[in-house]
Protein backbone atom coordinates (compact mmCIF):
# COMPACT_ATOMS: atom_id res chain seq x y z
CA UNK A 1 0.00 0.00 0.00
CA UNK A 2 1.16 3.30 -1.05
CA UNK A 3 0.89 6.24 1.33
CA UNK A 4 -2.02 7.88 1.17
CA UNK A 5 -2.69 12.08 0.73
CA UNK A 6 -2.89 13.71 4.02
CA UNK A 7 -7.13 13.78 4.91
CA UNK A 8 -9.41 17.43 3.54
CA UNK A 9 -9.67 19.92 5.66
CA UNK A 10 -12.85 19.54 5.40
CA UNK A 11 -12.96 16.79 7.72
CA UNK A 12 -13.50 17.67 11.45
CA UNK A 13 -10.68 17.79 14.08
CA UNK A 14 -11.89 14.58 15.63
CA UNK A 15 -11.54 12.86 12.68
CA UNK A 16 -8.11 14.53 11.55
CA UNK A 17 -6.68 13.54 14.94
CA UNK A 18 -8.19 10.24 14.44
CA UNK A 19 -6.52 9.24 10.95
CA UNK A 20 -3.60 11.16 12.45
CA UNK A 21 -3.27 8.32 15.39
CA UNK A 22 -3.52 5.26 13.34
CA UNK A 23 -0.21 3.40 12.55
CA UNK A 24 -0.20 0.93 9.91
CA UNK A 25 0.32 -2.71 10.23
CA UNK A 26 3.46 -3.85 8.54
CA UNK A 27 4.19 -7.11 9.91
CA UNK A 28 2.53 -9.62 11.96
CA UNK A 29 1.96 -13.29 12.28
CA UNK A 30 -1.13 -15.54 13.28
CA UNK A 31 -3.51 -13.03 15.41
CA UNK A 32 -3.45 -14.43 19.30
CA UNK A 33 -6.99 -14.45 19.42
CA UNK A 34 -6.40 -15.33 23.45
CA UNK A 35 -5.07 -12.09 23.57
CA UNK A 36 -7.20 -9.83 21.11
CA UNK A 37 -10.74 -10.53 22.29
CA UNK A 38 -10.04 -9.23 26.01
CA UNK A 39 -8.72 -5.98 24.14
CA UNK A 40 -11.36 -5.43 22.01
CA UNK A 41 -13.93 -6.21 25.00
CA UNK A 42 -12.04 -3.28 26.52
CA UNK A 43 -12.26 -1.20 23.94
CA UNK A 44 -15.57 -1.98 23.92
CA UNK A 45 -16.44 -0.71 27.40
CA UNK A 46 -14.03 2.30 27.37
CA UNK A 47 -15.90 3.83 23.74
CA UNK A 48 -19.61 2.95 24.85
CA UNK A 49 -18.75 4.79 28.20
CA UNK A 50 -17.92 7.74 26.32
CA UNK A 51 -20.92 6.99 24.01
CA UNK A 52 -23.12 6.91 27.05
CA UNK A 53 -22.27 10.78 28.07
CA UNK A 54 -24.10 11.72 24.98
CA UNK A 55 -26.34 8.77 24.39
CA UNK A 56 -28.75 7.96 27.11
CA UNK A 57 -29.27 4.20 27.02
CA UNK A 58 -29.53 1.13 29.49
CA UNK A 59 -27.86 -1.87 28.66
CA UNK A 60 -28.29 -5.42 29.63
CA UNK A 61 -27.58 -8.82 29.05
CA UNK A 62 -29.86 -11.75 28.12
CA UNK A 63 -30.26 -14.68 26.46
CA UNK A 64 -32.83 -15.36 23.58
CA UNK A 65 -33.33 -18.79 22.03
CA UNK A 66 -30.07 -20.04 23.72
CA UNK A 67 -27.88 -17.22 21.97
CA UNK A 68 -26.28 -14.73 24.12
CA UNK A 69 -27.85 -11.14 22.95
CA UNK A 70 -26.81 -7.44 24.83
CA UNK A 71 -30.21 -5.16 24.91
CA UNK A 72 -29.44 -1.34 24.60
CA UNK A 73 -32.73 0.61 24.97
CA UNK A 74 -32.97 4.22 25.06
CA UNK A 75 -33.17 5.32 28.96
CA UNK A 76 -36.68 6.72 28.55
CA UNK A 77 -37.79 3.61 26.96
CA UNK A 78 -38.89 2.43 23.84
CA UNK A 79 -40.55 4.88 21.76
CA UNK A 80 -42.67 1.96 20.43
CA UNK A 81 -42.57 -1.74 21.69
CA UNK A 82 -44.40 -3.02 18.46
CA UNK A 83 -40.78 -1.94 16.59
CA UNK A 84 -37.08 -3.76 16.99
CA UNK A 85 -34.04 -3.55 15.61
CA UNK A 86 -31.79 -6.62 15.45
CA UNK A 87 -27.85 -6.35 15.48
CA UNK A 88 -24.96 -8.33 14.19
CA UNK A 89 -21.65 -6.60 15.36
CA UNK A 90 -18.10 -6.42 13.80
CA UNK A 91 -15.03 -8.09 14.68
CA UNK A 92 -13.62 -9.97 11.72
CA UNK A 93 -16.17 -13.08 12.67
CA UNK A 94 -13.71 -13.85 15.56
CA UNK A 95 -14.04 -10.91 18.19
CA UNK A 96 -16.70 -7.98 19.55
CA UNK A 97 -15.55 -5.15 17.39
CA UNK A 98 -19.45 -3.47 18.32
CA UNK A 99 -21.64 -4.94 20.51
CA UNK A 100 -21.98 -1.84 22.07
CA UNK A 101 -20.36 1.28 19.86
CA UNK A 102 -22.27 0.32 16.79
CA UNK A 103 -25.72 0.15 18.82
CA UNK A 104 -25.65 2.81 22.07
CA UNK A 105 -26.44 5.74 19.29
CA UNK A 106 -28.43 3.80 17.18
CA UNK A 107 -31.00 2.72 20.24
CA UNK A 108 -30.56 6.29 21.10
CA UNK A 109 -31.27 8.54 18.05
CA UNK A 110 -34.21 5.57 17.05
CA UNK A 111 -35.79 5.57 20.31
CA UNK A 112 -35.79 1.55 20.09
CA UNK A 113 -34.85 -1.47 21.18
CA UNK A 114 -31.65 -2.68 19.87
CA UNK A 115 -30.97 -6.28 20.75
CA UNK A 116 -27.18 -7.60 19.27
CA UNK A 117 -26.48 -10.50 18.85
CA UNK A 118 -23.36 -12.27 20.27
CA UNK A 119 -23.29 -15.02 17.46
CA UNK A 120 -20.41 -18.02 17.86
CA UNK A 121 -16.83 -17.11 16.53
CA UNK A 122 -14.55 -18.46 14.33
CA UNK A 123 -12.39 -20.28 13.83
CA UNK A 124 -14.07 -22.11 16.18
CA UNK A 125 -17.60 -22.03 15.10
CA UNK A 126 -17.12 -21.16 11.41
CA UNK A 127 -20.27 -20.80 9.15
CA UNK A 128 -22.93 -20.92 9.27
CA UNK A 129 -22.74 -21.00 13.21
CA UNK A 130 -23.30 -16.71 13.27
CA UNK A 131 -25.76 -17.23 10.73
CA UNK A 132 -27.87 -19.84 12.75
CA UNK A 133 -27.50 -17.84 15.69
CA UNK A 134 -28.73 -14.74 14.20
CA UNK A 135 -31.80 -16.91 12.76
CA UNK A 136 -32.45 -18.51 15.70
CA UNK A 137 -33.24 -14.86 17.67
CA UNK A 138 -35.02 -13.70 14.44
CA UNK A 139 -37.02 -16.85 15.12
CA UNK A 140 -37.65 -15.18 18.56
CA UNK A 141 -38.56 -11.99 17.27
CA UNK A 142 -41.28 -13.02 14.66
CA UNK A 143 -43.34 -14.53 16.97
CA UNK A 144 -43.68 -11.09 19.05
CA UNK A 145 -43.35 -8.79 16.08
CA UNK A 146 -44.89 -8.11 12.47
CA UNK A 147 -41.71 -8.72 10.16
CA UNK A 148 -41.86 -5.46 8.59
CA UNK A 149 -41.37 -4.11 12.38
CA UNK A 150 -37.86 -5.82 12.41
CA UNK A 151 -34.67 -4.25 10.76
CA UNK A 152 -31.34 -5.62 10.81
CA UNK A 153 -28.37 -4.04 10.40
CA UNK A 154 -24.57 -4.65 10.54
CA UNK A 155 -20.81 -3.43 10.45
CA UNK A 156 -18.26 -4.92 9.01
CA UNK A 157 -18.21 -8.93 9.74
CA UNK A 158 -21.93 -8.19 10.96
CA UNK A 159 -22.55 -6.33 7.39
CA UNK A 160 -21.46 -10.01 5.96
CA UNK A 161 -23.81 -12.12 8.15
CA UNK A 162 -26.93 -9.77 7.70
CA UNK A 163 -27.15 -10.45 3.84
CA UNK A 164 -26.35 -14.39 4.36
CA UNK A 165 -29.31 -14.31 6.67
CA UNK A 166 -31.44 -12.54 4.07
CA UNK A 167 -30.38 -15.55 1.91
CA UNK A 168 -31.01 -18.08 4.66
CA UNK A 169 -34.63 -16.10 5.32
CA UNK A 170 -35.11 -17.05 1.84
CA UNK A 171 -33.79 -20.47 1.05
CA UNK A 172 -36.39 -21.11 4.15
CA UNK A 173 -39.33 -19.37 3.15
CA UNK A 174 -39.60 -16.84 5.96
CA UNK A 175 -40.67 -13.70 5.65
CA UNK A 176 -38.12 -11.22 5.81
CA UNK A 177 -37.57 -8.00 7.98
CA UNK A 178 -38.47 -4.48 7.07
CA UNK A 179 -35.59 -2.75 6.47
CA UNK A 180 -31.52 -4.08 6.03
CA UNK A 181 -28.21 -2.20 7.09
CA UNK A 182 -25.30 -3.03 5.70
CA UNK A 183 -22.51 -0.82 6.74
CA UNK A 184 -18.87 -1.77 5.15
CA UNK A 185 -19.39 -5.56 4.11
CA UNK A 186 -18.71 -7.61 1.80
CA UNK A 187 -21.13 -10.28 -0.47
CA UNK A 188 -18.34 -12.00 -2.18
CA UNK A 189 -16.68 -13.90 0.21
CA UNK A 190 -14.98 -15.91 -3.12
CA UNK A 191 -13.13 -13.26 -4.56
CA UNK A 192 -11.00 -10.40 -3.05
CA UNK A 193 -12.34 -6.31 -3.42
CA UNK A 194 -9.97 -3.93 -4.85
CA UNK A 195 -10.47 -1.58 -2.09
CA UNK A 196 -8.53 -4.07 0.23
CA UNK A 197 -5.97 -4.21 -2.01
CA UNK A 198 -5.41 -0.13 -2.13
CA UNK A 199 -5.89 0.46 1.20
CA UNK A 200 -4.69 -1.92 3.22
CA UNK A 201 -1.11 -2.96 4.34
CA UNK A 202 0.04 -6.35 2.99
CA UNK A 203 0.34 -7.39 6.53
CA UNK A 204 -3.79 -6.26 6.96
CA UNK A 205 -4.90 -8.11 4.28
CA UNK A 206 -2.92 -11.12 5.11
CA UNK A 207 -5.33 -10.77 8.75
CA UNK A 208 -8.33 -10.19 7.02
CA UNK A 209 -7.92 -12.48 4.56
CA UNK A 210 -7.17 -15.54 7.06
CA UNK A 211 -10.22 -14.23 8.94
CA UNK A 212 -12.77 -14.45 6.39
CA UNK A 213 -11.34 -18.33 5.31
CA UNK A 214 -11.31 -18.94 9.18
CA UNK A 215 -14.99 -18.20 8.52
CA UNK A 216 -15.39 -19.71 5.51
CA UNK A 217 -14.88 -22.96 6.75
CA UNK A 218 -14.99 -25.86 4.21
CA UNK A 219 -18.06 -24.22 3.04
CA UNK A 220 -18.32 -23.18 -0.82
CA UNK A 221 -17.74 -19.51 -0.93
CA UNK A 222 -19.41 -19.41 -4.31
CA UNK A 223 -22.51 -20.47 -2.80
CA UNK A 224 -24.99 -17.57 -2.33
CA UNK A 225 -25.47 -18.26 1.50
CA UNK A 226 -21.76 -17.21 1.73
CA UNK A 227 -21.74 -14.82 -1.16
CA UNK A 228 -24.93 -13.22 -1.49
CA UNK A 229 -24.51 -11.02 -4.54
CA UNK A 230 -24.03 -14.42 -6.81
CA UNK A 231 -27.51 -15.20 -6.00
CA UNK A 232 -31.11 -13.55 -6.84
CA UNK A 233 -31.21 -10.51 -4.14
CA UNK A 234 -35.00 -9.80 -5.16
CA UNK A 235 -37.16 -9.37 -2.29
CA UNK A 236 -34.22 -8.29 -0.18
CA UNK A 237 -36.09 -5.14 1.94
CA UNK A 238 -35.16 -1.81 1.64
CA UNK A 239 -31.49 -1.40 2.63
CA UNK A 240 -28.65 1.44 3.24
CA UNK A 241 -25.77 0.55 2.40
CA UNK A 242 -22.62 2.74 4.28
CA UNK A 243 -19.31 2.74 4.45
CA UNK A 244 -15.91 5.29 3.51
CA UNK A 245 -13.71 6.50 1.33
CA UNK A 246 -10.72 4.84 2.65
CA UNK A 247 -12.61 1.71 3.44
CA UNK A 248 -11.19 -1.48 2.75
CA UNK A 249 -14.41 -2.86 2.37
CA UNK A 250 -15.56 -0.05 0.52
CA UNK A 251 -15.89 -2.30 -3.46
CA UNK A 252 -18.02 -4.30 -1.79
CA UNK A 253 -20.19 -2.27 0.11
CA UNK A 254 -20.59 -0.39 -3.52
CA UNK A 255 -20.84 -3.70 -5.60
CA UNK A 256 -24.00 -5.07 -2.85
CA UNK A 257 -25.44 -1.28 -3.37
CA UNK A 258 -25.51 -1.65 -7.53
CA UNK A 259 -26.47 -5.34 -7.19
CA UNK A 260 -29.79 -4.43 -5.14
CA UNK A 261 -30.52 -1.67 -7.19
CA UNK A 262 -30.19 -4.26 -10.13
CA UNK A 263 -32.85 -6.68 -8.49
CA UNK A 264 -35.25 -3.87 -8.04
CA UNK A 265 -34.56 -3.43 -4.47
CA UNK A 266 -35.10 0.16 -2.91
CA UNK A 267 -31.18 0.93 -1.68
CA UNK A 268 -29.46 4.09 -0.77
CA UNK A 269 -25.95 4.20 -1.11
CA UNK A 270 -23.57 6.97 1.64
CA UNK A 271 -19.98 6.96 1.12
CA UNK A 272 -18.05 9.07 3.70
CA UNK A 273 -14.98 10.96 2.53
CA UNK A 274 -11.30 9.77 3.12
CA UNK A 275 -12.45 7.74 6.68
CA UNK A 276 -11.28 4.35 7.02
CA UNK A 277 -12.66 1.31 7.67
CA UNK A 278 -16.25 1.02 10.04
CA UNK A 279 -14.92 4.61 11.44
CA UNK A 280 -18.25 5.12 13.22
CA UNK A 281 -18.06 1.67 15.66
CA UNK A 282 -14.91 2.74 17.03
CA UNK A 283 -14.08 6.66 16.55
CA UNK A 284 -15.80 9.87 18.79
CA UNK A 285 -16.12 12.86 16.02
CA UNK A 286 -18.78 14.33 14.44
CA UNK A 287 -18.71 12.03 11.21
CA UNK A 288 -19.73 9.37 13.08
CA UNK A 289 -22.43 10.87 14.41
CA UNK A 290 -23.93 11.62 11.30
CA UNK A 291 -23.10 8.46 10.35
CA UNK A 292 -25.37 7.01 13.25
CA UNK A 293 -27.92 10.02 12.49
CA UNK A 294 -28.25 8.63 8.94
CA UNK A 295 -28.66 5.02 9.94
CA UNK A 296 -31.15 5.36 12.37
CA UNK A 297 -33.40 7.83 10.22
CA UNK A 298 -33.09 5.14 7.28
CA UNK A 299 -34.39 2.35 9.83
CA UNK A 300 -36.47 4.01 11.61
CA UNK A 301 -37.96 5.39 7.99
CA UNK A 302 -39.07 1.92 6.12
CA UNK A 303 -39.91 0.08 9.39
CA UNK A 304 -43.47 -0.91 9.71
CA UNK A 305 -44.13 -0.38 6.15
CA UNK A 306 -47.56 -1.65 5.33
Amino acid sequence: MSALPSPPDTLSAEARAYLAAIVPMEAAGAIDLAQTRPITAQIQAMVGAEQRKAYAVTVADDIVAGVPVRRIAPASGSADRSRVLLNLHGGGFATDSGSLTENIPVAALAGLDVIAVLYRFAPEHPFPAAVDDALAVYRTLLAAHDPRDIGVYGTSAGAVIAPQLMMRLKAEGMPLPGVLGVFSGEPDLAGTADSLRIFATAAEARILTDAKWAYVGGADPLDPLLSPIRGDLSGFPPTLCLSSGRDVLLSGTVNLARALTDAGVPTELVVYDALPHAFWSSMLAPESDDAFRRMSSFLTKHLGRR
